[in-house]
């Protein structure tokens, strides 16, 4: 199917604007299906772990709960930092995309086993497998638009179309399955959209046209390959002395301490970046603008993705969610922000390039500052919906529009960002990088999910959105002070 952003009638070269590669949509609905079984599964996964053991769940605390959503969904992203480099430097980003797949679908029909001590090991062959495959089918889209510009953007936010498209359907399917029949049902779904995307990747894997086929290493060096078994070695190992019970795990510890070793590795690979790497000056400037969004991006999805935790609470115990005779699953909620990302999508495409064409394009850090106003926004309508709730369930309008303003908010953020990073990064490292720019998104996550441990009522998630709302608005403006000299840094890269 092809979906060119803007059609003309005219048959001239003139005045028909260029359509985009036909890999674009190899790579859409690939992406498509992997975020239909992430989001499907994640929609489920904190109200599983907190219900009681006679409605078939673990029956975990809300901090322990909110910690495990936390640290899964911080490691998948995380996870895309070795994900990149293993696709630079062994196997290409295509590989990485299809071995990535069967390790998610793995691990989801894993979680579907009837068993506690599964559980976790699920969660880490999804961990592993969205590593391999999310930052890698992102830097193929960037290598389907090797002029840049505009049209990459408009390239990006119809791929994230695509992601919005899955991310719906997910949690309508896996939603009423898990919650209302049986929790591991819910799981197994999800493990078939995944299924899905792999077998519509083999088939249109064709449009690529060699895209991201091989590394980019010239030479595949045998010492990589022995760090890769190495690391695997250890990882089995630890999960082997984790299990057996040798080495203890108590989620909201490793929880905490994990968020200052991601801020340590990002401090640590941006200094490496500066003052050891083999950058010119040009390309330094351009990762001093990579840090600044990663700061940006950590508290835009700090946000964003208490959606999977407090939000998903808020829609659970204190939101009406009666739809004539019938009690809707509380994870449908969450298929609202990806529903307005499709509607709005096309038209955000549209204005990004309008206003590039008028000469008015919107700079970097204001579409970032813009970004992080809406979230800012949409918190301050939330905390007055959990001042209401105090007394009882609210409606769902409330939700309804906080996940508006926050969907206008990240179509000013995450496509762009996606695009920005394959621009910014130099060409031998797109997948590390990108990797950065997916740890910003662990970052977020993980603090989502300490955050939305610490809120068991209505108070305690109004004064919560309120302090979240200050500090994305304290951000968005200093994004927008600093919007002038990123511009500059970026040394006319549009």
């Amino acid at each position: 199917m092809h979906l060119p952003l803007k059609m003309s009638q005219s048959p001239t070269k003139a005045t028909n604007p260029p359509r985009h590669p036909p890999g674009l949509y190899t790579l859409f609905f690939t992406e498509m299906w992997e975020r239909c079984s992430y989001y499907g599964m994640r929609g489920l996964l904190v109200l599983f772990m907190k219900a009681t053991v006679e409605k078939q769940g673990l029956e975990f605390s809300i901090p322990m709960a909110g910690a495990i959503y936390g640290l899964y969904t911080a490691a998948v992203y995380l996870a895309a930092m070795p994900g990149g480099w293993v696709a630079d430097r062994l196997i290409g980003a295509q590989r990485a995309v299809l071995f990535g797949g069967v390790l998610i679908a793995g691990g989801q029909f894993t979680l579907a086993i009837p068993r506690t001590d599964t559980f976790f090991l699920g969660l880490l062959l999804v961990v592993l497998g969205t590593g391999l495959l999310k930052p890698n089918i992102s830097a193929i889209v960037g290598k389907l638009y090797p002029e840049g510009g505009a049209r990459r953007d408009a390239g990006f936010t119809i791929f994230y179309m695509g992601i919005n498209i899955g991310s719906f359907v997910g949690p309508m399917i896996c939603g009423p399955l898990g919650e209302q029949i049986n929790w591991r049902l819910g799981f197994a779904a999800a493990g078939v959209g995944m299924i899905g995307g792999l077998t519509q990747f083999l088939l249109m894997r064709g449009r690529l046209k060699g895209a991201g086929a091989k590394p980019e290493v010239a030479t595949v060096s045998r010492g990589d390959w022995n760090l890769l078994f190495g690391a695997l070695a250890g990882l089995v190992v630890l999960v082997a002395l984790i299990w057996s019970g040798a080495v203890p795990f108590n989620p909201l510890k490793v929880a905490n301490g994990a968020k200052w070793v991601i801020v340590a590795i990002a401090v640590f690979t941006f200094l490496r970046l500066f003052f050891l790497s083999d950058l010119t000056t040009v390309e330094k400037k351009c990762i001093g603008v990579v840090a600044v969004l990663f700061v940006a991006a950590v508290t835009f999805f700090a946000g964003l993705e208490l959606a999977g935790s407090s939000l998903n609470i808020f829609a659970e115990q204190y939101t009406n969610r009666m739809l004539g005779s019938y009690e809707m699953p509380a994870s449908w909620f969450q298929a609202i922000n990806p529903l307005f990302v499709v509607l709005l999508g096309p038209v955000a495409a549209g204005l990004w390039l309008a206003l590039s064409k008028r000469g008015r394009d919107l700079s970097l850090g204001m579409k970032f500052g813009s970004g992080l106003v809406l979230l800012a926004v949409g918190y301050v309508v939330i905390a007055l919906g959990a001042q209401r709730a105090r007394a009882g369930p609210v409606w769902p309008l409330w939700l309804l529009l906080m996940y508006l303003l926050h969907t206008m908010g990240e179509l000013c953020v995450s496509p762009v960002g996606l695009s920005s990073i394959t621009k910014l990064a130099p060409a031998r490292m797109v997948g590390q990088i990108m990797g950065l720019w997916f740890m910003a998104t662990a970052l977020g996550n993980l603090m989502a999910g300490l955050i939305g441990g610490e809120s068991t009522d209505a108070k305690q998630m109004e004064h919560q959105f309120w302090w979240i709302a200050i500090v994305a608005a304290g951000i968005a403006i200093l994004l927008m002070f600093l919007a002038r000299p990123m511009r500059r840094w970026m040394a006319g890269i549009e």
